[in-house]
């Protein structure tokens, strides 16, 4: 199954917290009756197996998902620098959100989009782009001026031609992780 990159992967769930607490408590009362009961017998053993071996698959479950949040982070922190930086080398930029992807056909797709500046939810269709955009992308583009002009409506629905598109990131803002850079770098 492919993901959305657009969206931030959960870390905690529901599911997750209430497992990881009732393993807590079940490693908890298994350590307190090994303490107080020396002759250990096969129920103990067999209790503390299945406990012991629960807590390093919640364990493991908790590892995955927290490298998954920081991968997602670096990917995130790397397309909005990648985004800020042809902000900066194009000329008039401007930025929109995917609010959906309506429908999907061999020469484009057909989205709704905000324009972030205005606040303006339209209709539009996207050329197809060298990778896919999901819903939650926030795209960098050249503004058309035959569609987009002062004082004029704005467009029934607007195109966007794959030429016009810099770039992609996540509509979440980037989250600033810990410096990568060893310690003597800092």
């Amino acid at each position: 199954m492919i993901s959305n990159p657009a969206i931030k992967p959960k870390v905690a769930t529901p599911a997750l917290v209430l497992t990881s607490a009732a393993v807590a408590l079940c490693l908890a009362y298994v350590v307190g009756s090994l303490a107080f009961s020396r002759p250990l017998d096969a129920a103990h053993l067999l209790g503390w197996a299945a406990v012991l071996s629960g807590a390093v698959i919640v364990g493991a479950v908790w590892r995955v998902r927290f490298r998954r949040r920081r991968a997602w982070l670096l990917e995130a922190n790397a397309k909005w620098r990648h985004l800020e930086d042809a902000r900066r080398t194009r000329g008039t930029t401007a930025e929109i959100t995917v609010l959906s992807v309506d429908a999907l056909e061999p020469t484009g797709s057909w989205i709704t989009i905000n324009w972030n500046r205005f606040g303006h939810v339209q209709p539009a269709w996207l050329e197809v782009l060298p990778e896919p955009i999901w819903a939650g992308s926030v795209l960098l583009i050249s503004p058309d001026p035959t569609q987009i002009q002062l004082g004029a409506p704005w467009p029934a629905t607007y195109y966007i031609r794959a030429s016009n598109y810099f770039a992609w990131a996540p509509s979440a803002d980037p989250v600033e992780i810990e410096d990568q850079r060893p310690l003597h770098q800092r």
